[in-house]
C-alpha cells in the first residue's frame, strides 16, 4: 500500500510541475506578442531596416514628416507581403502628374522622392508640371521645339548652359550674356534691354564697325537705343529727328539716306560720292590681226 501511495504522490507532483512549466511558457510567449495596443515604431523598424530611414533623413522631402507605419501598415507574416509596399496613389492624387503610371521610372527610391532620375527621350511626364515651358515651345517654333525635354534636362532641375550646344557670338560671351536676349524655350524671340553694342556686333559686324568708326553723334548710343525692345526693329529717323528740313526739301528727298547715307555711317559724304560715282571701265586694247 505504501508503495502505491508513493507512486500516486510522484505522479501528482509531476503533473503539477508540468502544468506549472506549461503556463509559465505560455505567459512569457503571450507577453512577447504585440497586442492590439502595442504598435511598432520607427525605432523598431530601424533595427533591421537601417537604409530607408537614413535615405529619408537625407533626401526624404515631405516623406520625412511621416512614420514608417503611415505607409507600411504591417509586417509579414501578420500582413501579406504584397500589401506591405503601398501604391503611390494611396497618398498622392488630385493632380495630373499623379495620374501617370510607372512612378518608379523617375522616382527610383520612394524614400528619396525628390532624387529624380530622368530617362531618355522623355517629354510627356514633364508637361504635367511644366505647362508654361511647352506653351512657349509650341507657340514659338524653333529647333528646340523638336527636342525631348530630357535632351537638355537629363537631370531633373538641371538648367544647362547654352554654350554646351551653341557657339557663342563672340569669344568673351558667357551664359549671362545669352540670357540678356534669349529665352531657352522661345530662343528666336529676341528681346533685350540696354545691352552693350558689342553684343549686337557679334552678329552685325559691318554695322558695328561703321557705327564705332563714325564721327556723328549716333556713335555715342548703344544699338538698343534705336533698335528698341524687339530684334530686327528698324526705327524711322523722324522718331527722333522730327521734320528737320523745310517741306520743299522733304518732298524732293523722300529718303533721309539719299543725303545722309546710312544711320550707322551718318554724313559720310565720301562713301556717298563713291557709291553714286559711276565706275569708268578701262577700254580694252584691240587685238592685232595676224
Amino acid at each position: 500500500m505504501e508503495g502505491k501511495q508513493c507512486v500516486r504522490v510522484l505522479i501528482f507532483i509531476s503533473l503539477v510541475s508540468f502544468f506549472a512549466v506549461f503556463f509559465s511558457i505560455t505567459a512569457v510567449s503571450a507577453a512577447q506578442q504585440p497586442t492590439a495596443q502595442q504598435q511598432l515604431t520607427n525605432a523598431d523598424c530601424v533595427k533591421c531596416h537601417a537604409g530607408p530611414p537614413a535615405d529619408i533623413a537625407a533626401n526624404g522631402g515631405k516623406h520625412a514628416t511621416i512614420t514608417c507605419q503611415d505607409c507600411h501598415v504591417g509586417h509579414p507574416p501578420a500582413v501579406p507581403r504584397e500589401k506591405v509596399i503601398p501604391s503611390c496613389s494611396e497618398c498622392h492624387g488630385g493632380k495630373p502628374h499623379y495620374e501617370l503610371k510607372g512612378c518608379l521610372s523617375c522616382h527610383r527610391n520612394p524614400h528619396t522622392p525628390l532624387v529624380i532620375t530622368v530617362g531618355s527621350n522623355v517629354t510627356d511626364p514633364c508637361l504635367t508640371c511644366h505647362s508654361q515651358e511647352i506653351k512657349q515651345l509650341t507657340e514659338h517654333k524653333s529647333k528646340h521645339t523638336s527636342l525631348y525635354c530630357s535632351t537638355c534636362h537629363p537631370v531633373h532641375g538641371k538648367v544647362p548652359q547654352c554654350l554646351q550646344c551653341h557657339k557663342p557670338h563672340s569669344s568673351d560671351m558667357v551664359q549671362a550674356d545669352c540670357n540678356k536676349c534669349h529665352k531657352a524655350h522661345m530662343p528666336t524671340v529676341v528681346a533685350y534691354g540696354d545691352v552693350p553694342s558689342k553684343d549686337c556686333g557679334a552678329c552685325h559686324k559691318r554695322a558695328f564697325e561703321l557705327l564705332t568708326g563714325s564721327k556723328a553723334k549716333h556713335r555715342t548710343f548703344n544699338c538698343s537705343f534705336c533698335h528698341q525692345a524687339k530684334h530686327k526693329m528698324i526705327p524711322e529717323c523722324e522718331g527722333c529727328h522730327g521734320t528737320p528740313h523745310p517741306a520743299g526739301i522733304m518732298a524732293k528727298f523722300t529718303k533721309c539716306g539719299d543725303c545722309h547715307h546710312t544711320a550707322h555711317d551718318l554724313n559720310n559724304w565720301t562713301s556717298v560720292m563713291q557709291k553714286e560715282t559711276p565706275q569708268t571701265e578701262t577700254p580694252k586694247k584691240e587685238r592685232k590681226k595676224k
